[in-house]
């Protein structure tokens, strides 16, 4: 055995001849390494050739197999670089025959070692080759096997951990396994040493690749610099020009199509010169579909031919397949169904063969849409109901599985990418069921997609490490969304990293993993009848699960209405759901019933919604904003702000329902509106909403609102404790730690405190003003001093304001302690809804920057957000607490301050309001919208300083919460509100406070 040992398939910038067999295999190696970082594989398969005829003729012996195994590894190296598959394959194969004959043969620790490395590239290798040519399974056999050698080999620096790794990442990529890809790829990369100059890079590409493919094009050429810089600084040409395929395919998913064209057009001509026909295959495919976008049928059918004998030559049946699909969607184009048919059906019984689920359920739609297509194009007459049955029944269980994949996402940031790529598939099931005019299959379809994720304290990824499709195979559907993108597989640009990768993740990477964000499992199962025990969507929920095996839903079932509201009297559920169009149910209960459902167009509702941003002050605490709703903004003149609620009211509230309320009020009293609104009418004020054309009646005039969030946050039976493994929604008493007292009658009271580092005139400054100026705060507090427990303990009123002792250690002693109250005014920042993360909500509290907490500091301050709330230390430390331990929330909670409600905006609800509901409320009132101080009114509007409307307000919703019925007495102000604006018009009565608050329930 030779003494020193080196990755030899692999190019180094030091090409200096180290000392392995002596010559003339020394210089020979190093020859072939210039080649091979030059990028000229035929001139370093060559040497390789060369040196192995050399070997081949030399006395047999252990040394000289394991010389020629060495030389077969390079080999099968450069030919899987070279995308020449089957000379790749009998290289791997003679190579581990040569290393499994003389692995009796005596060796010392040193040479064992070498044996163990050059078994490990085999396997390495086998599992690449398996992987491009689409035997998946076998490829995580081959990964299983090097993972159970691993432990044999000295890797002090983890690089063939690293490098297992990466090709656990490339096989979740083949599956589409996007969530579980990028969970390990990030993991990795945290801690892949500096010195694994071979894996850093192509960890980086495989992170952009994903990243591409789900939506997120700037972090994706983030990605790609940081490799390129990589690339360059080890002279790995040929990497370099596969990267630029890959930045050809991210523009392409961009709707950069004449970028796509130029850079893909560069990449071939490289592939060709060098004859790497694998990656010039998927380049082809790529032109393919781009020149049957611009109308050049000929061009893409002859590259798409072009692509298919490449890959079918090559063996690479996955991706031939995905060329047959693209060229199955060209032939219905031309009118060729027959032909459409044949590609699509063979395209989906290699997938199907494969267990690659993604793209099944990818051909599915392609075959809704086309039936959709044809169902538009041609008049089906009395078999019209059978043609859109078909349709729906391919396009709805592949619809859910592709919605059901953003649970593989480690942050709520990548699943709202996602859910944006795969909402265009919903949009086509509710389009469907409009066209069967199905009022129960829409019933069910707005119940499910309301029912919302469930949290998942676990720090156990959803995918295992240890397999590359999770517990049943799952697979990351496409996620193309639109006419110019819905038929190109996403996972068409192959990832050809070099023969290395991973163990099964664990101690840091694992922690690394587990705390990248939140973690949420699918919605719960929605029971529809009691009776009968349907469950909303069952017989498309268990066909997805059939075919995509994908879990769509999760074990736990809830009611999709319920009674035991705060009141007793008539209650409606209403429920909005985004697909396209707005969609509507609502359901009677308490006394009265019946059911119904409506839609609103798309254009009408987002002309509506763009209107009442207008109106509103802008996001965070920007002067400008607030000035310009004060200024112009429609909430500040009556006559602007009735026609806007008459505009609102028209494109998102049915006149049937407004009918119903006026039968059930007239026969049983004043009823319960319970609105669960969508993330795009989440800000309408429903209160406010003219319901009646011929008068200035509003909806709060003939009923009580309340805001409901997603039904996943609902626990139905409390249980013990909650534990780090998963909680779905604590309940109050569960929540609360030994020493909670759930009789107390404290009332916690958190008012204007000050914040680290900010003055009182700054940005983070006091909202409520000096302590002591304000007699309506003073008499509130000691109000409710004279009812009972108040926490802070304080002597006088003004004691209770501007504080610079509550902090979160001393808000979670108070809560733990028990209270039936908790009460906070103060700064919100809300999170910006296009990041998708509601959970980076933060109130502030005085904490100071050694505070430990999920959220990044601010000047010498570091807030408490919702995160926190939610996952307490469970993501700090081994021994750590969920937040619902941490800080138990009371019954009724208030949250008076900017956006404080604004996580209902989301597609998944998990800010402040809804923390405080996880955490055990069961009424939070928070606001829709950036709050106007009493200052700002003062400033703006001219208002006398004796006139302060948002101490007025925080009095409302301290009266309200001492309430039997909050919700009423809180609906009571809000009238009186209501009135005193239409008979005066007065600004400090305007509804851009008053309408900004709304209770919150479950």
């Amino acid at each position: 055995m030779p003494e020193t040992s080196r990755e030899d398939g692999e190019p180094q910038e030091n090409a200096a001849v180290a000392q392995l067999y002596g010559e003339p295999f020394d210089s020979g190696l190093a020859l072939a390494e210039q080649h091979q970082l030059a990028a000229d594989l035929t001139a370093a398969c060559a040497v390789y050739e060369q040196l192995l005829t050399l070997a081949e003729s030399i006395e047999d012996s252990p040394d000289v197999q394991f010389l020629r195994a060495h030389l077969l590894a390079n080999i099968a190296s450069v030919r899987l670089t070279a995308t020449d598959l089957l000379a790749a394959e009998d290289a791997v194969e003679r190579s581990r025959a040569l290393l499994d004959g003389i692995a009796s043969a005596p060796m010392g620790p040193r040479g064992r070692q070498l044996w163990l490395e050059m078994v490990l590239r085999t396997l390495l290798a086998r599992a690449d080759l398996l992987r491009r040519t689409g035997r998946l399974d076998e490829a995580l056999a081959c990964l299983d096997e090097a993972a159970l050698r691993l432990p044999e080999f000295d890797d002090p620096e983890g690089l063939r951990t690293s490098e297992l790794g990466l090709n656990r990442v490339h096989l979740l990529i083949e599956r589409s396994e996007w969530g579980a890809a990028e969970e390990q790829a990030s993991a990795l990369l945290s801690t892949t040493p500096a010195t694994a100059v071979e894996t850093i890079p192509r960890l980086l590409i495989a992170l952009g690749l994903i990243c591409a493919s789900t939506g997120r094009f700037d972090p994706a050429e983030d990605y790609f610099a940081r490799a390129e810089d990589v690339l360059r600084a080890t002279g790995d040409t040929g990497e370099l020009h596969s990267l630029l395929a890959h930045r050809a395919y991210t523009a392409m998913r961009r709707g950069d199509f004449d970028l796509a064209e130029q850079l893909f057009a560069e990449a071939s001509a490289f592939f060709e010169r060098q004859r790497w026909y694998g990656d010039l295959a998927v380049c082809e495919q790529a032109r393919a579909f781009l020149a049957g976008r611009r109308g050049d049928s000929t061009g893409a059918d002859d590259l798409m031919a072009a692509s298919l004998s490449r890959f079918e030559q090559l063996g690479a049946s996955i991706a031939a397949a995905d060329t047959m699909l693209l060229g199955a969607q060209h032939a219905y184009d031309r009118g060729d169904i027959t032909e459409m048919k044949r590609l699509a059906q063979k395209a989906r019984d290699v997938y199907q063969g494969r267990e690659v689920h993604e793209r099944c359920a990818q051909v599915d739609l392609m075959l809704a849409r086309t039936l959709e297509d044809n169902l538009n194009r041609t008049d089906h007459g009395h078999h019209e109901r059978t043609s859109v049955d078909n349709a729906l029944s391919l396009a709805l269980p592949a619809a859910l599985a592709l919605e059901a994949a953003r649970y593989g996402f480690a942050t709520a940031h990548a699943r709202s990418q996602w859910l944006e790529l795969a909402d265009d598939a919903m949009r086509l099931v509710f389009r469907l069921a409009v066209r069967r005019q199905d009022q129960g299959l829409l019933f069910e379809l707005v119940e499910h997609r309301c029912a919302g994720a469930s949290l998942a304290l676990d720090r156990t990824p959803s995918t295992p490490p240890g397999s590359a499709a999770g517990d049943a195979g799952d697979a990351r559907a496409s996620g193309e969304t639109g006419e110019s993108v819905s038929v190109f597989p996403s996972a068409a640009m192959k990832v050809y990293g070099h023969v290395d990768g991973p163990t099964t993740l664990g101690g840091v990477a694992a922690d690394a993993a587990a705390s990248a964000g939140l973690r949420v499992a699918p919605p719960p199962k929605v029971r529809m009848s009691q009776e009968s025990g349907r469950v909303a969507l069952q017989e498309y929920i268990a066909a997805a699960e059939f075919r995509y095996h994908r879990r769509i839903v999760d074990e736990e079932e809830v009611p999709f209405s319920i009674t035991d509201d705060l009141t007793s009297r008539p209650v409606v559920q209403v429920r909005l759901a985004d697909a396209g169009d707005l969609f509507m149910t609502w359901t009677w209960a308490g006394g009265a019933r019946g059911f119904g459902t409506g839609h609103g167009p798309a254009d009408e509702v987002d002309r509506a919604v763009r209107a009442l941003a207008a109106a509103l002050p802008g996001p965070g605490a920007a002067a400008e904003g607030m000035r310009q709703a004060f200024a112009s903004g429609a909430m500040t003149d009556p006559h602007n702000e009735h026609a806007l609620a008459r505009e609102l009211a028209e494109a998102v509230w049915p006149e049937g329902l407004t009918a119903q309320i006026r039968q059930v009020s007239a026969r049983a009293g004043r009823p319960l509106v319970r609105i669960q609104p969508s993330p795009r009418v989440a800000q309408v004020p429903w209160e406010l909403l003219a319901v009646d054309a011929e008068s200035d009646v509003r909806l709060i005039d003939l009923a009580d609102v309340v805001t409901t969030a997603p039904t996943s946050l609902r626990r139905p039976d409390p249980g013990p404790c909650p534990s780090p493994a998963r909680d779905a929604g604590v309940h109050r008493d569960s929540a609360a730690s030994p020493d909670t007292d759930t009789d107390s009658d404290t009332v916690v009271l958190v008012l204007d405190p000050r914040i680290p580092g900010f003055r009182a005139d700054s940005p983070l400054g006091s909202v409520l003003g000096p302590p002591g100026s304000d007699p309506e705060l003073l008499a509130f507090v000691q109000s409710r001093l004279d009812a009972g427990a108040v926490v802070p303990s304080v002597a006088t009123p003004a004691e209770a304001f501007r504080r610079t002792d509550l902090d979160r250690d001393w808000l979670s002693g108070a809560l733990r302690k028990g209270a039936r109250r908790l009460m906070y005014v103060g700064h919100v920042s809300g999170a910006p809804v296009e990041g998708g993360q509601s959970e980076d909500g933060t109130l502030h509290l005085c904490c100071g920057p050694g505070t430990t907490g999920l959220a990044e500091t601010v000047r010498t301050h570091r807030p408490l957000s919702a995160k926190d709330l939610l996952l307490g230390t469970l993501p700090l430390r081994a021994d750590g607490e969920p937040g619902a331990r941490i800080w138990p929330a009371p019954p009724r909670v208030a949250l008076i301050g900017c956006e404080s409600g604004g996580d209902l905006r989301f597609a998944e609800s998990f800010g402040l309001a809804s923390a405080m509901l996880h955490n055990g409320a069961e009424l939070v009132t928070a606001t829709r919208w950036v709050l106007p101080t009493s200052f700002a009114f003062h400033r703006l509007a001219g208002l006398p300083e004796s006139v302060r409307p948002l101490s007025a307000a925080v009095v409302a919703v301290d009266t309200a919460h001492e309430d039997q019925d909050p919700v009423a007495r809180l609906g009571r102000w809000q009238r009186e509100q209501l009135d005193r604006w239409r008979s005066d018009g007065r600004i400090e009565h305007s509804p851009l406070l008053w309408a900004a608050m709304t209770c919150i329930v479950v």
